[in-house]
Parts: C-alpha cells; sequence; structure tokens
C-alpha cells in the first residue's frame, strides 16, 4: 500500500513510473546559482541544499510519484571508471567540504520523507538509475528526472527523460533530434567525439557531426572497427585521415566507450523491489527542519510531501531562514 496522501493519485495506463532522479545535477546547480546567504544551525552554507528542496518538492507535489528513487554521487572525486582512465573529471576541482556536507543533509531529507536513497562509493549516481532501470524492465516505464545526454542511452520503449529545469521530456525516439544518433547509440557516439565534461578527449579529429555520419553508417563503433577499410571512401570530409586515426587509436576509442557505457549491474544496496514510496519518518523530518533552519513556509510543504500535514503546524526554529 502507497502512503496515504499518495492514495488518491490516478494510476496511468500501461506500466507504472518509475521515476529516477539525479540528484547531482539539481544540487551542483544550487550551489552555483544560489547566493551562500543560507546558513544551517552551525553557520554552515546550505545553498545547494535549498535549492534541491526546492526542486524536489515541485517533482513530489506535481506527480505525486509511488515509486520513486533518488541517485546520489557518493564518490564525487572518484570511481571505478579513474581507475581505467586516471584523468576521468580530473577537470573539475575537488568539491569543498561545504559542499560535500550539502549532500549529507540532501541524502538525509529524502531518507526522512521515504524516499529510497541510491549511493555508492564506486559508482556513479548514473550507473545506479541504469542499473534500477534495467532491474525493473518489464514491471515499470522509466521515468529519468535528469538534462544529462548520457543517461538518453538508457531509454527503451515506453521510457522518458525529463529535463526538469526546463520542463522538456523525450522518449527514445527524440534523441536522434538532440544528438544526431539513436538512444542505443549514444555510448559509442560519445566515446567517438568525446566528451568534456568528464575529459573524455575522443577519437583526434572526430566531432560531434563526424560520430553521427559514422554511426549512421555503420551503426556501432565494434562494426565501425570491422568495417574500418570503408570509412575513406564515405562522403565525409578527411575521410582518409580519419581512417588512419581511427585504427591508430583503437585501443583508445574502446576505452571510452568503457567510460561513457552506463553500467547495468552497479549494487542497490538497502533498496526494496520497486522503489516503493515508504512511510516518513516524521521526528527526523523535524530535526532536519530545524538544524537546516527551513522557514515554515518549506517546513510545511515538506510535511505535507511526506504525508505529515498535521506535523507541519509544529513550530520550527526561530532561527530558520527562507527562500522565496
Amino acid at each position: 500500500m502507497p502512503p496515504a496522501h499518495l492514495a488518491s493519485a490516478t494510476p496511468p495506463s500501461g506500466p507504472a513510473p518509475l521515476y529516477l532522479v539525479d540528484a547531482s545535477i539539481y544540487i551542483f546547480r544550487a550551489w552555483h546559482s544560489l547566493p551562500d546567504q543560507f546558513q544551517d544551525a552551525q553557520g554552515w552554507p546550505t545553498n545547494a541544499v535549498h535549492g534541491f528542496v526546492r526542486f524536489l518538492l515541485e517533482l513530489l507535489e506535481r506527480q505525486r510519484p509511488r515509486h520513486i528513487a533518488i541517485a546520489f554521487d557518493e564518490a564525487l572525486d572518484s570511481c571505478y571508471r579513474n581507475r581505467l582512465y586516471p584523468a576521468y573529471k580530473a577537470n573539475r576541482d575537488p568539491a569543498p567540504e561545504e559542499l560535500r556536507r550539502q549532500f549529507v543533509h540532501c541524502k538525509a531529507l529524502c531518507a526522512a520523507l521515504g524516499l529510497a536513497v541510491m549511493a555508492h562509493h564506486d559508482y556513479e549516481a548514473d550507473d545506479l538509475i541504469g542499473s534500477a532501470l534495467h532491474a525493473h524492465r518489464g514491471n515499470f516505464r522509466g521515468i529519468i528526472v535528469s538534462a544529462d545526454k548520457d543517461l538518453s542511452q538508457l531509454l527503451l520503449e515506453h521510457d522518458e527523460q525529463w529535463d526538469f529545469a526546463r520542463n522538456v521530456r523525450w522518449d527514445m525516439h527524440g534523441v536522434k533530434g538532440r544528438l544526431g544518433v539513436h538512444a542505443h547509440q549514444v555510448a559509442d557516439f560519445l566515446a567517438l567525439c568525446g566528451d568534456a565534461v568528464d575529459n573524455i578527449p575522443g577519437v583526434t579529429g572526430v566531432g560531434s557531426k563526424s560520430a553521427a555520419v559514422l554511426l549512421a553508417h555503420f551503426g556501432s563503433l565494434d562494426a565501425l572497427y570491422e568495417r574500418l577499410d570503408e570509412v575513406p571512401f564515405l562522403r565525409l570530409r578527411g575521410a582518409a585521415q580519419m581512417a588512419v586515426r581511427l585504427r591508430e587509436q583503437h585501443d583508445h576509442a574502446l576505452l571510452w566507450r568503457a567510460l561513457t557505457t552506463i553500467a547495468l549491474d552497479a549494487p542497490l544496496e538497502g533498496t526494496t523491489h520497486g522503489l516503493p514510496r515508504a512511510a516518513a519518518d516524521g521526528g527526523m523530518l523535524a530535526g532536519l527542519c530545524d538544524a537546516l533552519r527551513f522557514g515554515p513556509l518549506t517546513r510545511r510543504r515538506l510535511f505535507v510531501a511526506a504525508g505529515l500535514a498535521d506535523a507541519a503546524a509544529l513550530p520550527s526554529n526561530p532561527a530558520s531562514s527562507e527562500f522565496a
């Protein structure tokens, strides 16, 4: 049985929706965009927490999901990909302690709300989302809440990706219009042209347009290398030299694909099959509201979203802060 505050939600036709949320993208966005005027009871900044809670409340209030998991990057600076390629994401500054603390607060808030939390020291949020979606194929249709292009490789029939901030949604058929390749080609595409965000170089001289042309002709990176002798004859600028570089960088291309491919076998420790919303912990939620100095509006919305509307009337910390 879902929590009482979800009982009246209209069941969708077809497979039930499973919301898989990439928490990190919304936490980082708030960290960079909101002023650091918000502080917790110990004086540490909470701007990223405020922004994340704003996003999370809007999602819960609008969708009232029955099945949902929030994925976090437990290891902000390293994961198994760094063992494959030490320079992976080396272009990013290490996360400061002020931000690491806020990740902990965001995870605690999700747990207090009864939301499944997915985190692992060796896997990224993308891998946890991919593994959760893979584990629930057939019983649910995945709704991936993230703007991250990498996650589009997970989309199959009935799945959907949702850029919540821009309120833009697309399915597996919409990936072609966004990236120039089909959903199942995204990992190969990024291996060929690289991904500057993650510090993945790609094959020298292969840009996004060239990568799309190659995959349109060959279908996959493996087929491309099986028929590499055809590349010089393609109607592609610099095709002959491109074939030489592809041959020379074969091992690198396979390494880049290992980095761009989302894992489907990451451990989903501590989660329940179906990722149902559980009963909220009112005491934990109240303590977090006080510690994070949330104002009455945010406190009330959190308790209502948790199905604890009566507790929303409890007095909050008089030193609380509030955002619009």
